[in-house]
């Protein structure tokens, strides 16, 4: 359900200043959510037919890649309070100022989307969406320039739109990415666990947020309690580690036919 998050200043606050959680929380709930989303995949990295293990060399590069994006990223967000953590989920270990639950987020998480990537490649023979995703993509890329760039003085939407919506015109035009109709069905299929886990670290299910967001740099739009700026943000995500991942396949492919 979508609702506007301004009608809750204690559930959303605006700032960590605004923060003051009722409650005791799990102090380590944040690293168990990263754990848990971590650990089904892992496990099954193994199936003969996916045997996600064996592109671990192409997928780790590419998921180090982003972070050099990404963490920057958030520790600048973070210092602007346009996001923090609630300290009563996390374990106290900070790197840069980050949690170590936000750093392994960024591990965990896109090892999990890739790993349903590579699932949907190997069981789901029929490209679903190839007649449609590129008008579709194309469309979407555009809208989220503009909607960034109209909304400029909200920091989340104006950094992650523009993002996302670049990313996907150079995949599209310019690497001219053979995958991208696959990549848009594993982004379609991976909203289902992103609701669930983004919703917990959102404040569902648990009496306060784990993550909140300053109700004035975001469009107070959520699914649930997820901001709707999360799921833009999750396709520059993991936009940015198939990129980067299909490259090193390749090449690793190619250096294995050259043997």
């Amino acid at each position: 359900m979508f609702r506007n998050a301004d009608c809750s200043a204690e559930v959303f606050p605006r700032s960590p200043r605004e923060h003051a959680p009722k409650t005791k929380g799990v102090k380590s709930l944040y690293l168990f959510i990263d754990l848990f989303s971590l650990l089904g995949p892992l496990v099954l990295s193994f199936d003969k037919k996916v045997a996600f293990y064996k592109n671990w060399k192409a997928l780790f590069p590419a998921i180090a890649i982003m972070m050099l994006v990404f963490i920057p990223w958030d520790v600048v967000k973070t210092a602007k309070e346009v996001w923090g953590f609630n300290e009563d989920y996390l374990l106290g270990i900070t790197i840069i100022n980050l949690p170590l639950e936000e750093w392994l987020f960024f591990i965990c998480i896109p090892y999990a989307c890739i790993f349903i990537y590579e699932c949907l490649n190997a069981y789901v023979k029929t490209d679903l969406l190839a007649k449609v995703y590129k008008p579709l993509l194309t469309i979407l890329a555009i809208v989220l320039i503009a909607t960034g760039l109209v909304n400029y003085v909200k920091w989340y939407p104006a950094t992650a739109f523009p993002y996302a919506g670049v990313l996907l015109l150079l995949m599209l035009y310019v690497v001219k990415s053979p995958y991208m109709s696959r990549f848009f069905l594993a982004y379609l299929v991976t909203l289902i666990p992103f609701l669930l886990v983004n919703g917990m670290l959102t404040g569902s299910w648990i009496a306060e947020p784990i993550v909140w967001y300053n109700s004035e740099e975001i469009f107070n739009i959520r699914i649930g309690t997820i901001p709707v700026e999360d799921t833009i943000y999750n396709l520059g995500m993991l936009g940015t580690v198939v990129v980067v991942y299909e490259y090193f396949k390749s090449v690793f492919t190619t250096k294995a036919q050259g043997h």
